[in-house]
């Protein structure tokens, strides 16, 4: 039997959990006050994910700006951050942007697109 001790982020409760699996299967999760913290603890320990944000290059900005901010449009699995990176470090990306462009389409393979998180001219 093993146990995982994690803090929940699934609301603001920050909630102190232990999670028992036996096998690689969950058995039982403790210490949530709601829902959302079982089903966080469950998928953390069995199929991590994260939403990764970063910044990419410009062009052709009428203001200036040499990057813009953006994020995975959903999460993905944790074990493919790095990749993530790395596709991001040769993008460049042609003003002007809106917010939730498509900067990269399945990033790395993923099936997650990066999108804007901000407007840039």
């Amino acid at each position: 039997m093993e146990t995982v001790q994690l803090i929940c982020i699934g609301c603001p409760m920050g909630c102190p959990m232990t999670v028992t699996m036996e096998n690689g299967v969950v058995t039982s999760v403790t210490g949530n006050t709601c829902k959302r913290g079982d089903v966080y603890a469950r998928k953390e320990v069995t199929a991590p994910t994260r939403i990764v944000t970063s910044t990419v290059r410009v062009s052709g900005s009428k203001t200036g700006a040499v990057t813009v901010p953006c994020k995975t449009k959903t999460d993905l699995p944790k074990g493919d951050i790095f990749r993530c990176m790395r596709a991001l470090a040769d993008v460049t990306a042609a003003a002007p942007i809106r917010i939730g462009d498509v900067l990269v389409p399945d990033v790395a393979g993923t099936g997650v697109d990066v999108i804007a998180t901000k407007d840039v001219e």
